[in-house]
């Protein structure tokens, strides 16, 4: 078995792959949830994803050729469009932890749904040529998504963590102030210490 080998089957690998194709699948079978579900469930799994990507053994391309991508434009479109219709006004939020910061003064808008749609679009790819069973390109593909882990992804996937957090937690803030019942799923499970 070559050394390529030894790395993709590494406890840390494996568990990662498991947890990246379980965000996958949350992410594709999102449509329909309510918000506050998707965001709490969101909130579980990023931290988890984020970690096993930490926990990943070092390795480098070893073929001259890129793997194989799977996520189309149409694809990427029809995730990102999917997730902002169940976001809706939590959408967007102010990041200052951008490049494009070095140039200005004022915060960036970005969008919670464009950063979950590029992380997904990295993942995806990754699990895509992991799915194929070939060790050299598995093991490309491993080393490219570390790297992209490192250059994008990460950073992208904790400011969202921030906005996600923002919007679950502010939730039940705005509906005190509009009188509407908190949908967030798991408000019943707390007592109500204010009356004590």
């Amino acid at each position: 078995m070559g050394k390529e080998s030894q790395v993709i089957f590494d406890r840390n690998v494996i568990e990662f792959v498991t947890v990246a194709a379980e965000f996958c699948k949350y992410l594709e079978q999102a449509e329909g949830n309510r918000r506050a579900t998707f965001v709490d469930t969101t909130l579980k799994i990023l931290p988890l994803l984020y970690l096993k990507a930490t926990l990943l053994p070092p390795c480098e391309t070893i073929g001259e050729d890129l793997p194989e991508h799977f996520v189309t434009e149409e694809t990427y479109e029809v995730m990102r469009m999917t997730l902002a219709g169940i976001l809706g006004e939590k959408d967007d939020y102010l990041d200052v932890f951008v490049e494009d910061m070095k140039y200005s003064d004022q915060p960036i808008t970005r969008y919670i749904s464009e950063d979950l749609a590029d992380i997904y679009q990295d993942i995806k790819d990754f699990i895509f040529v992991f799915q194929l069973g070939l060790n050299e390109t598995m093991h490309d593909a491993l080393a490219i998504c570390q790297e992209n882990f490192r250059l994008y992804w990460g950073q992208k996937l904790v400011n969202t963590l921030r906005a996600l957090h923002e919007a679950r937690y502010a939730q039940g803030e705005e509906n005190e102030e509009t009188g509407e019942e908190d949908e967030s799923p798991e408000s019943d499970n707390y007592p109500n210490i204010s009356d004590e």
